[in-house]
């Protein structure tokens, strides 16, 4: 028997790189956690957009389970059954022809960027290495995605950053224009800003980034690690605009929880990525495959698809509700089931107090920076759940205006 663990522990024996919330959870089932305390929540956060599926889906247990008994890894010495079938569908359901695996954003990001870079040097000579992303952009904590992400807080500190890199403001075409040059081998950008504040670009500005892109030969990457896999209600965001990205990333939602994360693009640029010049000991492991295989065939469904659509109504709704009943939030945007609580003039810099209280009332919520209370729940959220969620979160509110 395993010795009994806690919170405190955290302290002791962890890197304080997290700070994290003053509770353990053990078990969940659905969009319900419980922790230590056997203390009930309803989970409106979704382990950050990953949980698409909510806790211990019985579909993704048994594919777990009936994966564990056969075969666990193999290494990329040899391809296995799992990873092959996991790609195909990728492909047949998406632009792509040619999938690399990883274990995170991070790594499906930096593959992405890579195979970027080495794109524009085949095609373009040495010159052409420029990368242009976006102000309050999230890309991952590696040095180089850090170096994209134009959050100076994420890679202040760590030495000299990566050059070739360009920050220009979200949905500023205008600016954007005036960086790019024959020098640019890739714009970068999330087609829905999580960490940056909840933002979906306009379906305007992604034609006009795409033209820029076919004008000056430069890929177009969008990162849809928190923004795909249904959470929009379409499989990914760019479906709803009708641009068709170069390279785009998944991770979060792909394995429902379980790690992994894939690079998706065409059968052209993958070429460039030649034997040897990429990899990932864990990518393409048989049971992460085997769990995001049995994802993608629940969440690529109508149902579901349709669904998070329904919902996003219903908690928009109520969210905006709640900002006329108690004056914390002045708007409230976001796709699907990626939603922000935009804080009011008033309660600016709160948004962390929101999540707080609204634990302490047994519902989880996150933050999208200091202004703006996060949601990114189960894709399959039930109307109980979401009922119950908004009534603690409420009680929350009610609270914190006194």
């Amino acid at each position: 028997m395993s010795a009994t663990v806690g919170r405190s522990d955290f302290d002791r024996v962890m890197v304080p790189n997290y700070a994290p919330v003053n509770m353990v959870p053990v078990r969940g089932a659905g969009s319900r956690l419980w922790d230590q305390q056997d203390r009930e929540y309803v989970d409106l956060a979704g382990g950050i957009a990953v949980n698409a599926l909510g806790h211990a889906h019985p579909a993704m247990i048994e594919a777990l389970t009936e994966q564990a008994h056969k075969l666990w890894h193999v290494s990329n010495i040899m391809t296995n059954e799992p990873a092959l079938r996991l790609a195909d569908k990728l492909v047949q359901a998406t632009f792509a022809e040619r999938v690399f695996f990883a274990n995170s954003g991070a790594e499906a990001n930096e593959a992405a960027f890579k195979l970027a870079r080495r794109w524009g040097h085949n095609t373009g000579g040495a010159q052409k290495h420029q990368i242009i992303a976006c102000t309050n952009s999230f890309h991952g904590r590696s040095l180089f995605t850090v170096s994209v992400g134009g959050q100076p807080k994420y890679s202040e500190g760590f030495g000299p950053a990566m050059g070739g890199i360009i920050h220009v403001p979200y949905q500023d075409i205008a600016a954007l224009e005036a960086a790019m040059s024959d020098a640019t081998c890739a714009v970068v950008l999330e087609p829905v800003q999580g960490e940056g504040g909840v933002i979906p670009a306009s379906a305007e500005y992604l034609q006009a980034v795409r033209a820029l892109c076919d004008k000056h030969n430069a890929l177009l990457v969008f990162d849809e690690v928190q923004s795909g896999m249904g959470r929009t209600g379409k499989l990914f965001a760019y479906m709803h605009s009708g641009v068709v990205p170069d390279i785009l990333t998944s991770a979060k939602s792909l394995g429902g929880g379980f790690p992994i994360s894939a690079m998706l693009t065409t059968s052209a640029i993958a070429e460039h990525f030649a034997v040897g010049t990429h990899g990932s000991t864990y990518g393409g492991n048989p049971l992460a495959c085997a769990v995001a295989e049995r994802v993608l065939d629940i969440v690529n469904t109508p149902e579901v698809l349709d669904g998070v659509q329904q919902r996003h109504e219903r908690l928009r709704g109520e969210l905006e509700a709640m900002g006329r009943e108690f004056g914390v939030f002045s708007s409230v945007r976001g796709s699907g089931l990626l939603l922000g609580a935009v804080m009011s003039d008033g309660f600016k810099g709160r948004a962390k107090d929101v999540q707080a209280l609204a634990q302490e009332e047994g519902v989880l919520v996150l933050q999208a920076g200091p202004d703006v209370v996060r949601l990114a729940p189960s894709l399959i959220i039930d109307e109980v759940d979401m009922a119950e969620g908004m009534a603690r979160l409420r009680a929350a509110l009610r609270r914190m205006v006194g």
